[in-house]
């Protein structure tokens, strides 16, 4: 876990603007070319105002650096996703494996140790968890549905089916207004993605499930009968890799192409576009959203987290109150709890950031540990500690990386995650 304080240490903001590689985004790029094309750091975005605090307003940096509390073992490959659902958590990994470990503090034995509890033929992009049900995103383009079961030891979850299932296949099967372009001389039904799907979401309540792929598509499901009920056609010009979901029905996608773009479903309509967000120069990678849906942050190659908030008016459109900066390459994966923002980049650290008065943020620390970049985060308020001195909150706090590890994080003074 991870015990902040209601005094926030500071840390500076880095824009670092040393040379960079550039890798520009194909969409007709091979897969494995794509998937570590987000490591490279490109130039800072330096147009945007820093919102992080300066480093006159703090005396040690050195003491808001961190070590990981504990490394979870099992993988063997590149770990791609997390996903924290109860007491479990579930990690997805390059070779098709999902493993799960129980987080409770009282199942010491289990603790360091994930068991594989599913094996599919194909990279796991994504995890998320609806009741006894998961379901994961792959790169041959599927997305698979698990039956939970952690009652009997050692058991692997059963697939229960794969999406587009067989049924919405057929029924698409035979007439010709289903089907669409999807490269030069060859066409198939809407209800497929046709190439790696790189993200997941679940809808407040749970009815719906949404896909978004490198296809430039995104695709919604119903999650009673795993029904595709539409898909966004070239809703970005290259691909999507972050989709993420506010509870008043707007959907936020960030793509290579650079540009953040916000859905609205129409009553009994499909959606639309409402707005596009541009101000990243490079891919976006990551997108999180604040808890009550009023603050987007998206993580880029540009190494800056731009901090978007919607606007007083009515028409509540999200404009840019500035960035956070601070990691030295790419920003790979975001992730909110509570009032903190937590990112992970390919420079191989985890930030955790706190808003302050106005619109400043300050850095709370600064994690290392993994010898490879973070991929992937997962974070949730610990509601089994119960903190009464009124000196903070405590968070559970994990991260995977393509160094093959999970780590639980450390506050400095040996509290685990």
């Amino acid at each position: 876990m991870v015990l902040l304080p209601s005094q926030s240490k500071k840390e500076s903001s880095d824009s670092d603007q040393s040379n960079s590689k550039h890798i520009s985004s194909d969409s007709s790029s091979s897969l494995s070319s794509r998937s570590f094309s987000s490591l490279y750091s490109q130039p800072s975005l330096l147009s945007v105002p820093s919102l992080s605090i300066s480093s006159s307003q703090f005396e040690h940096l050195s003491n808001t650096y961190h070590h990981c509390a504990a490394t979870l073992t099992g993988h063997s490959s590149y770990i791609f996703c997390l996903s924290l659902a109860g007491n479990y958590l579930y990690s997805g990994s390059s070779n098709g494996e999902i493993l799960v470990c129980d987080t409770n503090p009282s199942i010491q034995d289990n603790y360091s140790t994930q068991t594989i509890v599913s094996q599919s033929c194909s990279a796991v992009k994504s995890i998320v968890i609806l009741g006894d049900k998961l379901f994961s995103a792959h790169q041959d383009h599927r997305i698979r549905v698990w039956k939970i079961d952690n009652g009997t030891p050692n058991k692997k979850y059963k697939c229960i089916t794969t999406l587009p299932t067989l049924n919405d296949r057929c029924m698409k099967l035979f007439w010709t207004r289903n089907y669409v372009q999807v490269r030069r001389h060859k066409k198939c039904t809407w209800v497929h993605h046709v190439d790696t799907v790189s993200a997941l979401a679940l809808s407040k309540d749970g009815s719906l499930l949404y896909s978004a792929s490198w296809d430039r598509t995104f695709k919604v499901w119903r999650t009673s009968d795993f029904k595709c009920i539409e898909s966004v056609w070239n809703a970005h010009d290259d691909a999507i890799n972050s989709i993420v979901l506010s509870n008043n029905g707007h959907v936020y996608t960030g793509s290579a192409d650079k540009k953040i773009k916000v859905w609205k479903k129409q009553e009994d309509k499909n959606h639309t576009l409402v707005a596009t967000l541009e101000k990243h120069k490079s891919a976006v990678n990551a997108l999180a959203l604040s808890e009550d849906g009023s603050v987007l942050y998206s993580g880029a190659c540009d190494r800056s987290i731009v901090v978007w908030e919607k606007e007083s008016s009515s028409a509540g459109q999200m404009v840019v109150s500035g960035a956070l900066r601070g990691h030295k390459k790419s920003i790979l994966c975001l992730a909110v709890v509570s009032d903190l923002v937590c990112s992970g980049s390919a420079d191989k650290t985890v930030r955790i950031w706190k808003r302050g008065f106005g619109k400043s943020y300050s850095c709370l620390a600064v994690f290392e540990g993994h010898s490879g970049p973070v991929k992937c985060l997962t974070a949730a308020l610990d509601s089994s500690i119960k903190d009464d001195s009124g000196s903070g909150n405590s968070y559970l706090l994990y991260s995977g990386s393509l160094d093959c590890y999970v780590k639980g994080l450390d506050n400095g003074n040996g509290d685990k995650l």
